[in-house]
């Protein structure tokens, strides 16, 4: 008995890490559900009839397995959005890129490790158009003993942003598809599900209930489609301490902004001593583009307040508040800390300059004989029939090309005049990076059909948003001005209207990584592209072999 308390007594001096550290079991079935929100009931895609969905919990270094079991008339695949993914690339969910849909009645495992993440991201379809009811949180605690680098707060809530329709949201974009206009917008914006009270219709909306006194850490999550959103709480001010599962440097707001896909932790202090308090969900866009201009509101409500009690008010920021939106983003830094490290790339291998935005394609079904596409580096990406994952583990030929344009084909004033031909070229192009090679992209916005904000995801990867600003990139006098100590790393970033965002990151994590922007509609149109990263020396720096029940497609 001795010696067997001594050999776990060494394994733990030796494997500290392993201390604590669980498998988190999770079963997700893909069920339709009759729900109502503004006075009317349709049917929805849901996980486990819940809208939003479950919420999953683990620690860091924590692995997860989650059964999903497709029980409804659609393809299915989930993303964990923001997790690393470190070799599991099969478990990353993009349908057509990672795997292959899971269709209905079968069912997939996904099986991943939250290697050196914790905070708050999310999970959702990766599909069509099925993340606009498909999504939860994931929330990922520090290790056993590890406190926040902040002031414990009481308790915590998960707050998550979303939009609704009141048609079907699968026939808005197929409607769309056919027609190649732009898909009708969405008719309402909801907190944890819920729009509110909105001038058609006085049903319940969600109410945050608090204690006097006491500090609420808000997990707020933006799983809206298409909608960039400020979040802000009648007469009480947010302390942001972290974002996409990056711990910030801590600072103080009245308005928080956040993009579809991005999450932020926010210190909320009971101040006030009582009464009811509107929370409003408001969008923003500074381009002349249609978005759903319908506020979703909660009630704050302090413990004892009576029913009766005049709800203190507060207006949103206007829809096209710029300077808002851009001083939120650069008041985000990392902690830059011993314990948390900005290990930002100084020396690049790859410097890479991709335009983004709308083009014009023909269509001879179309409307208008047209369509919308949207591109990187005039590249409109055609989605496979075959997962590229797969083509490249067993070196399937035809599925792709490694020949994605390190910078556009032809240069132009990006965010100035534009050229006539407003036509982009189709493919399935990647690029190659080698493992463990540096990496920057310029993501520059352009003025093409319009100058739109683009919130862009990478798959795989956090990385450092190092600079941004306005008009162009200037290559050699905007690097001057790159914050290199405590950028903060993300796993989505805007780019702003009419102007770019640069970001780093080191190739160490093997497979297929999408890189896109993050509203839907303009993923829809082709605004992706994917990397290809190989596998270093060994098999820990190599991508694991696919699961025995990887989907077919």
């Amino acid at each position: 008995m001795e010696s067997r308390v001594g050999a776990m007594l060494l394994l733990v001096l030796i494997f500290p890490a392993l201390v604590g550290a669980m498998v988190r079991h999770y079963k997700f079935s893909v069920v339709m559900k009759n729900t109502t929100r503004l006075c009317a009931t349709k049917p929805i895609v849901t996980v486990n009839g819940q809208f939003p969905g479950p919420k999953l919990y683990a620690r860091e270094d924590d692995t997860v397995i989650v059964r999903v079991i497709n029980h409804v008339t659609y393809n299915v695949t989930l993303h964990w959005h923001g997790v690393r993914q470190l070799r599991t690339g099969w478990s990353d969910g993009p349908a057509y890129i990672t795997q292959c849909p899971i269709q209905p009645g079968q069912s997939y495992i996904y099986n991943f490790t939250l290697s050196g993440q914790r905070g708050t991201l999310l999970w959702h379809a990766h599909i069509s158009w099925l993340r606009a009811t498909m999504y939860g949180a994931i929330v990922i605690l520090p290790k056993r003993g590890i406190p926040y680098p902040f002031p414990k707060p009481d308790r915590e809530v998960v707050v998550i942003l979303g939009e609704w329709w009141k048609a079907d949201v699968e026939a808005v974009i197929n409607q769309a598809i056919q027609s190649g206009l732009p898909p009708n917008i969405s008719d309402a914006h909801t907190i944890n599900g819920h729009p509110g009270p909105t001038s058609t219709c006085s049903s319940q909306g969600y109410t945050l209930n608090v204690e006097s006194g006491k500090t609420y850490m808000l997990r707020i999550v933006n799983a809206a489609v298409n909608d960039e959103l400020f979040f802000k709480i009648a007469g009480h001010q947010l302390t942001i301490v972290e974002v996409d599962a990056i711990y910030a440097k801590p600072f103080k707001t009245d308005s928080l902004f956040i993009a579809p896909g991005q999450t932020t932790n926010a210190l909320l202090t009971a101040d006030q001593g009582g009464g009811k308090y509107l929370i409003v969900v408001s969008p923003f866009m500074d381009a002349p583009i249609p978005v759903d201009n319908i506020t979703g509101t909660a009630i704050l409500s302090y413990t004892g307040t009576l029913a009766a009690s005049p709800t203190v008010l507060t207006t949103s920021p206007p829809q096209n508040a710029t300077q808002l939106t851009s001083s939120f983003m650069d008041s985000l830094k990392s902690l830059n800390s011993k314990q948390y490290p900005a290990n930002v790339p100084l020396a690049i291998d790859h410097s890479l300059l991709f335009t983004i935005g709308v083009g014009v394609n023909p269509c001879s079904t179309c409307v208008n004989g047209s369509r919308f596409v949207s591109y990187i580096n005039n590249v409109t990406f055609v989605m496979p029939t075959t997962g590229l994952l797969e083509a490249h583990y067993y070196n399937i030929g035809g599925v792709f090309t490694v020949d994605f344009p390190g910078n556009p084909p032809i240069a132009f004033n990006y965010t100035g005049t534009q050229p006539s031909n407003k036509q982009t070229m189709n493919g399935t192009r990647l690029y190659r990076l080698a493992y463990n090679s540096t990496v920057q992209v310029v993501i520059q916005g352009t003025a093409m059909i319009s100058p739109e904000s683009h919130p862009t995801h990478l798959h795989g990867y956090d990385f450092y948003a190092v600079g941004r600003g306005l008009g162009n990139f200037d290559p050699v006098n905007d690097p001057k001005k790159f914050n290199l100590i405590d950028p903060i790393a993300r796993n989505t970033i805007g780019v702003p209207s009419g102007g770019w965002t640069a970001i780093r990151f080191r190739a160490d994590n093997p497979g297929v990584w999408l890189l896109h922007c993050h509203l839907e509609v303009h993923t829809t149109w082709g605004l992706k592209m994917a990397f290809l990263v190989e596998n270093g020396k060994g098999p820990n720096e190599s991508l694991v072999p696919p699961p025995s029940d990887l989907p077919k497609c």
